[in-house]
């Protein structure tokens, strides 16, 4: 398991600075050649060859700028999909409040009826020019335009807002250094303990001796004192003996970053961390005879703990509405806290298995700031990615599912059942998940389908005008209920996910009693 740990160099000094600033600034000027490069189909073993001569960095140096480069480009090439599944969202969820407000369902708060279609009809326009450049990039194998330094920063250098030394500034502020545990954990920057302190020692080759070998500059860092044992044991090396009696020293990789912030340096040290648990694979069994489902929201988190058969035992449910509004660093330490409270829970209940949504990253982002920052999957990810850490250091096994309808399965088919809330209802079904249950639709729930869903739904369809069948809404609409009416008389046919849909999308249950919603 990859773990980073972050510290900052204690007062570097002018010299060092300087030099650090001058490799930064070339490093990432290699990294960006290398970029462009490797767009205009050089292959990586050629520009390993040609960026020590040009730029005067080590072989070891050039590799690294080349990596990350292209890294850039293939995390750009994996996102495609993604952004462009996010942009048809957002389209969607436009069009959908256009139309909205051109009927007069809804009517604008801060602005009149004009403003605001206009400005939805902009945004719309915008939208779908995006699309279609991605689309292209998708059909193309190319990717968009990248701006090193930020987006933000490169239209505040365009306006004057910054000078040309600040917009280069900003794009010098990296140094990069792979681990190699044949170069004592690290060839180019090293994290060496002497005396009581820690020190980084970064390898300078634009000022190499005439004898060839690249002089080392050398500052003071600043570990806290939680990090002090596991970083320890990363730079030292274990002793030992080899085959023929002589002592033997064995060190461990570990990669180094250093970013430049405001002034200030701040070292990443990553590394591979051992655990004790193991994440299964989809299709692995479990073996426990206690799992523990978790539901992921951003105001609160529900465990439930059931047995090897799917048997309900208990419940518990975290809260933790600070998520909702405060800063993305304050969230880190928020996730961490909760994650080692439910940690300790679970290891006091015995569970041995641990399963959690698999959650795609994605901006299904509407028009209200708001709205956004409740819904974004950025929390709920950090949250996951927290538990899943914390639960791997404890020797859990963990399994990812599918949260599809994981809500809708547990409002309708456990809540009265058992008594519970939505969200621990929804980490019971995530739970059985787990375990392989596919979650069938009560008979009692069928029924209302066949005798009370169909029929409203066919009268919507007889009510229909003729004008609004013919319009694109209109066949829209049309289609959505037609497939509705489709799943509900072909149940036995669909998949099991389809039918709960129709539930989704038809069905409310106010003080667990079945009602239709609006369709």
């Amino acid at each position: 398991m990859k773990t980073v740990r972050i510290f900052k160099l204690k007062d570097p000094g002018n010299e060092f600075a300087s030099i650090l600033n001058d490799l930064m600034r070339v490093f990432c000027s290699a990294k960006r050649y290398a970029f462009n490069r490797l767009l205009e189909g050089y292959k990586l073993n050629d520009l390993n060859k040609i960026i020590p001569a040009i730029f005067g960095l080590n072989k070891r140096y050039a590799e690294d700028a080349v990596l990350l480069a292209n890294a850039v480009i293939d995390s750009q090439k994996e996102l495609l999909p993604v952004r462009l599944e996010d942009i048809r969202s957002k389209i969607t969820k436009t069009e959908k409040k256009i139309e909205l407000y051109k009927t007069g369902k809804k009517k604008p708060q801060k602005c009149d009826l004009k403003t605001c279609l206009k400005g939805l009809t902009n945004r719309l326009e915008k939208l779908k020019t995006k699309e279609k450049e991605l689309q292209k990039h998708l059909e193309t194998g190319t990717i968009p335009k990248i701006i090193f330094g930020g987006k933000k920063n490169f239209i505040a250098r365009r306006k004057g807002k910054i000078t040309n030394e600040e917009w280069k500034d900003l794009r010098s502020q990296e140094l990069y250094s792979r681990g190699d545990k044949s170069k004592k954990g690290n060839l180019n920057i090293r994290l060496v303990y002497e005396n009581q302190k820690f020190y980084i020692e970064i390898a300078d080759p634009l000022n190499m001796s005439e004898s060839g070998r690249s002089p080392r500059i050398k500052a003071e860092a600043k570990v806290p004192e939680k990090f002090f044992t596991e970083v320890i044991d990363i730079i030292l090396p274990d002793e030992g003996i080899n085959s023929q009696g002589k002592p033997l020293e064995t060190y461990k990789p570990y990669t180094v970053q250093i970013k430049r912030k405001k002034g200030e340096y701040y070292v990443h040290l990553i590394f591979e961390e051992e655990v004790h648990g193991e994440e299964l694979k989809w299709n692995d069994k479990i073996d426990s005879d206690l799992i523990a489902g978790i539901d992921v929201n951003i105001d609160r988190i529900a465990v439930s703990i059931l047995t090897k058969h799917g048997n309900f035992l208990k419940s518990k449910i975290f809260y933790c509405y600070e998520m909702e509004y405060v800063s993305a660093n304050k969230r880190s330490n928020i996730s961490g806290e909760l994650a080692k409270d439910i940690v300790n829970y679970l290891l006091q209940e015995n569970v041995g298995t641990i399963v959690l949504e698999n959650i795609k990253l994605s901006q299904n982002h509407d028009t209200n700031r708001k709205f956004n920052m409740l819904t974004h999957t950025f929390a709920k990810n950090k949250m996951l990615s927290t538990i899943t850490r914390k639960a791997l250091r404890h020797g859990f096994m963990v399994k990812k599912v599918n949260p599809a309808y994981t809500s809708v399965i547990g409002r309708f088919k456990y809540s009265k059942k058992y008594g519970l809330s939505t969200h621990e209802a929804a980490s019971f079904v995530i739970g059985r998940r787990g375990l392989g249950f596919t979650e069938k639709i009560p008979r009692e729930l069928l029924e209302y389908l066949q005798n009370k869903v169909k029929p409203y739904l066919i009268s919507i369809l007889g009510s229909m005008e003729e004008t609004e069948k013919k319009s694109n809404n209109g066949k829209k609409r049309l289609k959505y209920l037609m497939t509705l009416i489709k799943n509900i008389e072909n149940f036995k046919k669909q998949h099991l996910w389809k039918i709960w849909n129709v539930v989704k999308k038809t069905l409310e249950l106010k003080s667990y009693q079945l009602t239709l919603r609006e369709v």
